[in-house]
């Protein structure tokens, strides 16, 4: 048995015991969220329902069926009356008692035919579809909690591998714990980026426990670990109902009064093993939640107090520290350095966020690029909108290296999670755009959509300009958009995706412009140039405009020569900040010629 130390309890956050004043949820997030690490999952068959595998105990069934209908061949109904009273059926029919690893050797009895049917129960067969017997929404949430360090240690009555798969997808490879003869080696708990005891065994091992009297007792040193962990840690209960495991009900009953308070999820009503327990130990029900709901809704309000806890005056510091030295030339390495450091941030940021997932996983990484680029927008609005182009440079450079986090292909991916990797590139791209144009600065758009070429990981020869690989149809791509960006009554803007990056660029350029109405103004204006630069593309293929609604007539214009886009048309001379810094080749016609395939676009997609 281990004797390192416990999680270091006295550096742990601030405690919020549960009760009526309180939502649990709200408890057990702010508890989780100011403890990292210090509170304990306990997972039942509950958790792994959504992905179609069968409870210990339904294994344990459906093999005494099967047992049953090739003792009695002649009988069609012996594995069902066996699967009504299997104790009852074994006892009498083997003279012993019903227990697992007797029964796997007489419905499969060599090492690989026991292998073979096991792993039915638990391996997608041909023709199953993908989700079957694979990780659950809930499986996956906690792994990427277990990422950020919520949870180091889960105790499950599970023996299938639904949580190792899940971890592995987040590249981590837990310490699991499924028989008692490996508890003296295993490192200490404090030291593991997360250890899993399967109380009741692997799928695979033929010590599992599953039968009611194989569920009466524990051996000792698993035992021991089991009490410790009941003692030191907080407890958050899911999936269990308390009512076959008896020996794990008398070790929570024996626990003394816990530390840290426990939270228990259900989604029906509690048995009374289950009501006596949170009784006992004053825990917080939340009932109502499947173990998805309730897994995604812990990780979506602990990544909320994140955001919360990042203290706004260290940005705030920052774009201080860049405003000092954007004039003067003696501190021009001070703020390569200051842009370079939370360029890099971002970047090492951005291999946490998921690369699969459904629209919940979409929407949390949406949420999480904005959270990681907080700072550094901050810093380019301020950057460009004051700088008078002596450092076009620097913020051209952190655009290019921000579109480099697209530079390798992950191994297995979804392509609208793929392709939103260059979501903080493309936020970067918009704040700065937006704030060139407050500026007075267009010609340094030209650059902006026209330099930072971007090398495609699967194909060098493909070298693409921003205008194409940061258009927003490319970056936030699919109808996952419409589940991040809706009306209020679920309905779909008609461009969802200008809606969402003026709300990101929104506060990072509110000091340089308070005024809403100058700021979406601003925003249209260069949406319109983007798209003009966008049309003059190489490739037919590349030539879309920028989605967003600067499409739409209050800011296109009307029929009586008003509007952003008789603006742009009247402007488009050999003065024009956007040809003088090379746009269109500097050629007046073929930006026209860009203007006029952008307006015959808008006309025959009226109802985009």
């Amino acid at each position: 048995m281990e004797t390192a130390p416990s999680p270091d309890h006295t550096a742990a956050g601030l405690t919020v015991a549960p009760g009526p004043s309180m939502d649990p949820k709200l408890a057990m997030a702010l508890n989780v969220h100011n403890c990292p690490g210090v509170y304990a999952l306990m997972l039942g068959s509950g958790i792994s329902i959504a992905s179609g595998v069968k409870t210990g105990w339904g294994i344990v069934v459906d093999l005494v069926a099967k047992v049953a209908a090739v003792h009695e061949p002649d009988d069609p109904q012996a594995g069902v009356r066996a699967a009504a009273a299997p104790e009852t059926w074994w006892e009498e029919t083997f003279g012993e008692p019903l227990g697992y690893s007797t029964l796997l050797e007489h419905a499969a009895p060599t090492p690989a035919a026991r292998q073979a049917l096991l792993a039915g129960y638990f391996v997608p067969e041909d023709g199953e579809e993908a989700t079957d017997k694979a990780p659950t929404a809930a499986h996956r949430a906690i792994a990427r909690m277990v990422k950020r360090g919520s949870f180091r240690v889960i105790l499950t009555t599970n023996f299938d591998r639904l949580m190792e798969r899940a971890l592995a997808e987040v590249g981590i490879f837990p310490q699991v714990v499924n028989r008692p003869d490996q508890i003296d080696a295993i490192k200490p708990l404090a030291h593991s980026q997360v250890t899993i005891v399967k109380l009741h065994g692997d799928y695979a091992d033929l010590d599992q426990r599953n039968t009611p009297t194989e569920l009466e007792t524990y051996p000792e040193a698993q035992q021991k670990l089991l009490e410790r962990v009941l003692d030191e840690y907080g407890l958050v209960v899911c999936g269990w109902s308390a009512d076959w495991d008896k020996a794990l009900v008398r070790a929570v009953e024996g626990a003394r009064s816990r530390r840290y308070p426990m939270f228990w999820s259900t989604y029906g009503a509690l048995g009374t093993a289950a009501q006596r327990l949170t009784v006992q130990h004053g825990a917080g029900v939340i009932s109502g939640l499947d173990a998805d709901e309730l897994f995604t809704d812990l990780e979506k309000r602990l990544e909320a107090l994140d955001r919360m806890s990042a203290p706004p005056i260290s940005r705030d510091m920052a774009v201080a520290q860049l405003k000092k030295a954007l004039p003067d030339p003696l501190r021009r390495i001070d703020l390569f350095d200051l842009v370079q450091q939370h360029t890099l941030q971002v970047v090492d940021a951005t291999a946490d966020q998921p690369v699969l997932g459904d629209n919940d996983a979409f929407a949390r990484a949406v949420e999480g690029y904005r959270a990681d680029t907080d700072t550094l927008l901050h810093l380019l609005a301020a950057g460009v909108f004051h700088d008078d182009g002596t450092h076009d440079a620097l913020w051209l450079r952190t655009a290019g290296r921000l579109a480099t986090t697209r530079s390798t292909s992950p191994g297995s991916y979804q392509d609208h999670f793929e392709k939103l990797r260059h979501y903080p590139a493309l936020l970067a791209t918009w704040t700065m755009g937006i704030a060139a144009v407050l500026a007075h600065r267009e010609e340094f758009i030209t650059d902006l959509l026209t330099k930072p070429v971007w090398t495609s990981p699967t194909d060098s020869r493909r070298r693409e300009e921003p205008s194409w690989y940061l258009n927003p149809w490319n970056v936030l791509y699919g109808d996952s958009i419409h589940f991040v960006s809706h009306l209020e009554d679920g309905g779909r803007f008609r461009y969802p995706y200008s809606r969402l990056l003026n709300a990101a660029a929104r506060e990072p350029l509110r000091a340089v412009e308070p005024d809403n109405r100058t700021f979406e103004a601003a925003s249209a204006r260069f949406q319109f140039l983007a798209s003009l630069i966008g049309m003059d593309a190489s490739h037919d293929w590349h030539r879309n405009p920028w989605p967003g609604e600067f499409l739409l007539d209050h800011w296109w214009g009307y029929d009586d020569g008003t509007g952003l886009a008789a603006e742009i048309q009247q402007e488009i001379t050999t003065d024009w900040p956007l040809l003088r810094a090379g746009a269109f080749a500097g050629d007046v016609e073929r930006a026209n010629a860009a203007f006029t395939a952008l307006t015959n676009w808008r006309a025959k997609h009226p109802q985009w």
